[in-house]
């Protein structure tokens, strides 16, 4: 079968998908559209069903462009991924609300499972459901209890599903739609949205008993402080402080440790291969553009890691809750903290995010402003930066100083989109005023298999998905690297060594002087020389400003593509890390190429820069004009440019 999971926000959906696929998930895109479509296996006896996890919603009447696919694929039998049954979780603590979507979808006919989920909840409040009752009131459908963030129930639900799939093997399927409202039609909606309250009410005095708790819960006493209208953001700031701490203290080993290992391996394959063009791309081409991808694994796991904790215990709406006021009278509301914070993970998700902002100008907002937020991409260039020009000293005694640059960088990206929201707010007309509509969610324990899942899916889409562009650039990069006309790197390897044998150099320094030249002289070096005096006023030189140029293909490329340069420049010496050979680079007149000055202007460029194509692509698609990227393009590339000069100009 292919069983659609549905539900309103906050029902514990997502436990549900992660407790019945397990690791075997998917994602791809509906059909037409780049809403997000979670797909996965589950395994029922010896059958294998297919699980799509479909966007929350409150009704199949849709608010948002992610309720419309619910409604596009439930309202037309012949749709792509219309579902053979149907499986909706609900809030047992919060049945009225939760009832209208359940008997929505009901009343189309379509086979049918009502989980009741986070029952513990529902008791903990005093509320106790007769089951048989409410299945008395929708005979067709079968009714499951569970508390699927500890996996309670699990086995029931499966049984469900199996015993769902024998009847519909044996029976025809009745679907009716006909008895669906149009959209635009909002007499009709409002008239079956009475109607059916007022059903719910009716029935829920049968099959839900109460009693009355007069103790304030933990999750008022909670909120007291964690939404006050002062402690909140002091709050939300040092949690924000804590992450990126634990995020630079805990990562540096293993970090350390996978830079190591892949020097060793580029130089144990340089050793054992025969010299050539193989062994050269081997060791200067594919080894360090892997090793550029998966050196950065540790810092992702842990971001993600943090921000799962932060979702998955109830937090993040409450951040959501006290940002809007905050971030009303800049042009955004509320709801557009997730998109921001969604794009500290990939601005590609937090654009698409912006879909839940029903006001046009707050959303258009929104997605423009999305990009300025430090995503994971970043943090491959900026650990490299800090590492080579901020001391590895802690303040206070247990403030790691690089952390604190780390976090900086994020709440200067954090400003700056606030900033040019405002601006925006008054540049983009609308006579339309937005409004937040919210559920708190109550607090809980965050289930650590499903922390450990999400975790598991966004390192894996960044190894796969970005590491394919890295590897492809890489070897690219190592191409144009290695070859270049013929008379011009003769003619540089020529003089290279004359001026090596006049000064006496040993073998190694005058095949490191060699290699140089001809990379200075190779492809890329010609491209680099050409774009070199646009950037020696931020204190780049021509090999920064090829790394500048990849990373349009993806911001992490930049640390690759630096990893593959060297690697060709420095061809004699292939057992250094990426960070030593940074080091060790210098100017015409023998400075330090990698200064504070130069080093600072470079991850300042990195905070305002709009280099990713895939991020531009998903911005025309939802906007549906290549008008609003290319704005965001142009005002990102003048603020990182003017930035990037601005602080190498001080700080020099």
């Amino acid at each position: 079968m292919k069983i659609a999971l549905l539900g309103n926000p906050n029902t514990g959906k997502s436990s549900v998908f992660n407790m019945l696929t397990g690791l075997k998930q998917h994602v791809g895109n509906f059909p037409g559209v780049t809403v997000d479509k979670k797909f996965g296996d589950l395994h029922v006896g010896d059958t294998i069903h297919l699980l799509v996890d479909f966007p929350g919603t409150y009704s199949i009447y849709p608010r948002s462009k992610d309720e419309q696919v619910v409604y596009d694929v439930l309202s037309n039998p012949t749709h792509l991924d219309f579902p053979d049954a149907v499986i909706i979780v609900v809030d047992a603590s919060n049945l009225e609300r939760n009832l209208f979507l359940f008997s929505q979808i009901y009343d189309l006919g379509i086979p049918s499972i009502l989980v009741l989920n986070m029952t513990d909840l529902a008791k903990q409040r005093g509320k106790s459901i007769d089951v048989e009752a409410l299945k008395s009131n929708f005979p067709n459908a079968a009714i499951v209890e569970t508390t699927a963030r500890i996996g309670l129930g699990k086995q029931r639900l499966l049984q469900a599903i199996e015993r769902l799939f024998i009847e519909i093997e044996g029976n025809a399927q009745n679907i009716v739609t006909s008895n669906l409202c149009a959209i635009e039609d909002d007499t009709c909606r409002e008239a079956e949205a009475t109607r059916r309250f007022a059903e719910i009410k009716e029935l829920l005095a049968t099959v839900e008993k109460t009693e009355p708790k007069q103790e304030v819960g933990t999750t008022s006493r909670v909120d007291r402080i964690l939404v006050h209208p002062v402690y909140g953001y002091f709050l939300f700031a040092l949690v924000l402080l804590v992450i990126f701490q634990f995020i630079y203290s805990f990562a540096a080993l293993p970090m350390d440790f996978i830079d190591g290992a892949f020097s060793n391996l580029s130089s144990w394959f340089n050793g054992i291969l025969p010299p050539g063009l193989f062994s050269d791309l081997v060791s200067q081409g594919i080894i360090p553009g892997i090793g550029g991808v998966v050196i950065f694994v540790p810092q992702i796991a842990l971001l993600f890691f943090f921000i799962a904790l932060l979702e998955e215990s109830g937090y993040l709406a409450r951040v959501v809750f006290i940002m809007d006021r905050l971030m009303r009278p800049l042009g955004l509301n509320g709801k557009s903290v997730v998109p921001l914070i969604s794009s500290v993970a990939c601005a590609i998700p937090g654009v698409m995010a912006a879909r839940t902002i029903s006001d046009w100008k707050e959303r258009m907002i929104t997605i423009l402003v999305s990009p300025l937020m430090s995503c994971s991409a970043r943090i491959p260039v900026y650990t490299v930066l800090i590492a080579l020009v901020i001391p590895n000293e802690r303040i206070f005694g247990f403030i790691h100083l690089q952390g604190l640059v780390l976090f900086g960088l994020y709440s200067l990206g954090l400003v700056a989109a606030l900033l040019i929201s405002f601006l925006l707010k008054t540049l983009i007309r609308s006579s339309d005023k937005g409004f937040l509509l919210l559920e708190l969610p109550s607090y809980k324990a965050p289930r650590w298999g499903n922390v450990g899942l999400t975790v598991w899916e966004k390192v894996k889409v960044f190894v796969l998905s970005a590491g394919k562009i890295i590897l492809a650039i890489s070897i690219i990069l190592w191409a144009l690297a290695t070859f270049g006309p013929s008379d011009k790197m003769t003619k540089a390897s020529n003089l290279a060594r004359e001026k090596a044998l006049s000064e006496n150099l040993d073998k190694e320094s005058m095949d490191r002087l060699i290699a140089a030249a001809k990379l200075e002289n190779s492809y890329i070096g010609r491209m680099g020389k050409t774009i070199e005096p646009m950037l020696l006023p931020l204190g780049y030189d021509w090999k920064i400003g090829i790394s500048l140029i990849t990373s349009f293909a993806a911001r992490e490329v930049f640390v690759g593509s630096l990893a593959t340069i060297y690697a060709v420049q420095e061809e004699a010496d292939g057992n250094r890390s990426l960070i030593e050979r940074m080091r060790a680079e210098t100017k015409a007149d023998g400075t330090p190429l990698y200064s504070l000055a130069s080093g600072v202007s470079l991850m300042i460029f990195y905070v305002f820069a709009m280099q990713c194509m895939a991020t531009m692509a998903v911005v025309k698609r939802e906007t549906k004009s290549w008008k609003w990227p290319l704005i965001q393009l142009g005002f990102m590339g003048i603020l990182a440019y003017l930035g990037a000069f601005t602080t190498y100009f001080i700080l020099s």
